[in-house]
Formats: structure tokens, sequence, C-alpha cells
């Protein structure tokens, strides 16, 4: 049997090399347990149908980030030794996609609860491959997959948080249960939403875009904006990285990682700002220039503040003992000057208020009056600190918890 090259880690994949192992001496035990056992556990939760050997084999294709795949996602490969060594490897894996024999728990598989966008592209893909008459017209599915979507997490997921390893290295975290909202679903803010949408477009046509600061007051839409973007712009090429701002330190080495691959990336961190005390800031205003090297043309930074200035200010900084006091409150307000768009979220006015109380009231199908709606919206308002799309939403929520008052 020729051995995998380019793909050899799908080897180190327990299923994989449990039933690949099982075809290749011949089929002559039964079908193994620990194989179905493998493919059941991969399928939990993502409401897969079908051939699951199949589907499990295509996520596997899916995943790879080897010389081969990372080179198809920048630019096409022409022909060479990395292209023949690909070939090569795509006959087996065309030949161990057609293995029959398999147990008819896997060949059939039949789920519940609704498919995830994850769950729904390896169906669509698995079942183009299933379609491929030789290991020619498998590898081209394949490459025009990498080619338009990528490879590794970042071809199937929006939005990831940043770890490490237990070998200290960085790693992307998939965040699989993200709120599926987008920008028309915000009601209200429309000037703030138009000048986040020109940047990001701008930005994603590979032209110049600011890193971009959303501030204002809380509940307002800021984080839920960013979100948004990610879920609008997915099939763009846009990804967004969480990080957090005790993993500043890590940012350097998230460049680094990302630098190289043939995505828009935007480093979302939220509800950002520094307490006297803290000098991460010193830290992240140095990096978010990009030091030496200079910053990569597929990142920016976005991120949300209740604060104008990122780093907390007081009187004494204008009239302290400092010799260039003035060069104290520059020190403090340059981090805030690295983000060359800064976008301002206040608390909607009473009338913008009952507008967004109105139209998330109507799209949760709530069956009331509108003064009824609109005096528990005041009345919440009071309770709850005040006006902001959270608490219209608050408030929406509360209604339709009620059951009763709730149409259809």
């Amino acid at each position: 049997m020729k051995e995998l090259v380019l793909f050899r880690k799908l080897m180190e994949k327990d299923a994989f090399f449990t039933i690949t192992s099982w075809i290749k001496e011949g089929k002559k035990e039964p079908f193994p347990a620990e194989g179905v056992y493998s493919l059941l556990k991969f399928a939990s939760g993502l409401s897969l149908d079908g051939n699951l050997w199949q589907e499990y084999l295509t996520w596997s294709l899916c995943m790879e980030e080897n010389p081969y795949t990372l080179a198809v996602e920048r630019k096409p490969v022409k022909d060479g030794t990395i292209r023949d060594l690909a070939a090569r490897d795509m006959e087996l894996l065309w030949e161990y996609f057609f293995a029959g024999g398999l147990d008819p728990a896997i060949v059939s598989f039949r789920s519940e609860g609704e498919k995830s966008h994850f769950a729904k592209t390896i169906e669509k893909l698995s079942e183009e491959l299933a379609k491929t008459k030789n290991a020619a017209e498998f590898a081209r599915v394949m490459e025009e997959f990498y080619a338009t979507k990528g490879c590794g997490e970042l071809a199937l997921h929006r939005a990831f948080r940043v770890k490490e390893n237990k070998k200290g290295e960085v790693v992307f975290v998939p965040v699989r249960g993200m709120e599926r909202i987008v920008l028309g679903d915000l009601v209200g803010y429309e000037n703030a939403k138009q000048k986040l949408v020109e940047n990001t477009e701008c930005f994603l046509n590979g032209l110049p875009a600011n890193n971009c600061m959303l501030y204002g007051d809380a509940g307002t839409g800021k984080s839920s904006s960013i979100k948004a973007l990610a879920n609008q712009y997915f099939d763009r090429g846009l990804r967004l990285i969480e990080l957090y701002k005790h993993q500043i330190m890590l940012l350097p080495r998230v460049m680094e990682l990302i630098k190289k691959r043939n995505y828009r990336f935007i480093i979302y961190m939220d509800d950002l700002s520094f307490e006297d005390f803290e000098t991460e800031y010193k830290y992240l205003k140095a990096v978010i220039e990009g030091g030496l090297e200079g910053k990569s043309d597929n990142l920016l930074i976005y991120a949300t503040s209740n604060r104008r200035h990122l780093i907390r200010e007081s009187f004494s900084d204008r009239d302290g003992d400092d010799i260039h006091h003035m060069d104290t409150v520059q020190e403090k307000q340059s981090l805030s000057a690295r983000f060359g768009l800064a976008i301002y979220y206040g608390a909607p006015e009473p009338s913008e208020y009952r507008e967004i109380v109105l139209t998330l009231a109507k799209r949760a199908g709530i069956n009331m009056p509108e003064k009824e709606i609109l005096l528990a919206a005041n009345q919440w308002e009071i309770r709850h600190g005040g006006r902001s799309g959270r608490v219209a939403q608050q408030v929406i929520n509360h209604l339709s918890g009620k059951g009763e008052k709730t149409v259809g």
C-alpha cells in the first residue's frame, strides 16, 4: 500500500487509523466497534446525516494544514513535486472514501436537531466528493475548497478564542455557538453602523482601513456590532479572533500565526480599559503599530470600551506634581490615538428607545397593546439603569416569557 506523505497527519486520528487499518487488512474481521464509537463521537452534537465515514474523512481533509493545502489557500499550485505528491495521496484517500463493507449504523446515520453551518458545510462537500468518478475529480473538488474557503479551523468557523496549549503554543479555539446576529438585527445606530461597515468593507477590499474603537454607554450594541460583522462577512474571508486584556502579551504570536493566511482578521478586544496601575497598555500601544516589522495588511484591531480614552484619567494628571504634566496626559491618550476610527454608541433618546422596543416586540411576536408594551419598557428603564438596546431586549424577553401575551 502507498503511504500518505502530505496528508500523513490523518494517520494520527483514531477513527482514520482504525478504519483504514481494517480496510488494508482486507476487511477479514467484522467492522471494528472502536471505529463505530469514534465516528459516533465525532457526529455527536453536529446533527449530521448520511455516511459518517465519508463525512468524517471530508472533515479531516478540510482540517488539514500541510504545505499543499496552505499553498493552495494562498494561490493556485502549479505543476511540480508538491502537486504530484498531493495527487498520489488523493488517489489513496479516494479509495478509502468509497470503501465498502462499513457498519450499517454509520453508512445511513440519522440525527435530530438543527444543523449548524459547520455541519451543512461538511455534508455539502461530502456529497460533492461522493459524486466524483476518479481520484483526479476527487482532488479537484478538494483543491477548489482549499482555494475558495481555505484550510484548517479557519475554513469552517467565524470566530475564535486564543489559548496556550500544554506545549506553550498559541492555538485558536473555534467559537461554535456564536450568536447569528447581523447588523440589520440591531435597531438604531444607523450612522455608527454605517461607519463601521465602510471601514470593514475597505479592509475586505484590500484598501487602507483603520483600527476601530467603539465607545459609549453600556448595553448600546458595541459588541454585538462587531460580532455581526463576523457573520455578515464570513463568506468574504473575514475571521474574528477574540483576545482578552490579560492575553495582550500573546498578541505578537497571534499576529505571526495569521500574517501569511489568506483571510482578513479582526482582533476583537471587548470592554477594553486600563487603570492607572495597569501598564499593559504600553505594550499594546507598541504592538498595534507593528514594531520594526510593521503590521500585517490582513489584520485590524476592533475594541469596545465605555471610555473614550482607554486609560483612566484624573484631575491630578492635569494639576499634579509632574513637571511636564501634559506629557502624562498625552501618554494616557496615546493608546486611543492608535485607533484611527472612533465610533460613539450613546444611550438612545426616548423616541429612539421606543422605536427599539416596538421593533423588537414585533420581531418577537408579542401580541399586546402598544401602550402596555411601552409602559413595561418605561418601568424596566427606571428599574434597570436607563435606556439602552440591552434594556430593551431584556423587557422583550420578560414579556415573551409570559407566554400568554405572545402570538403563536
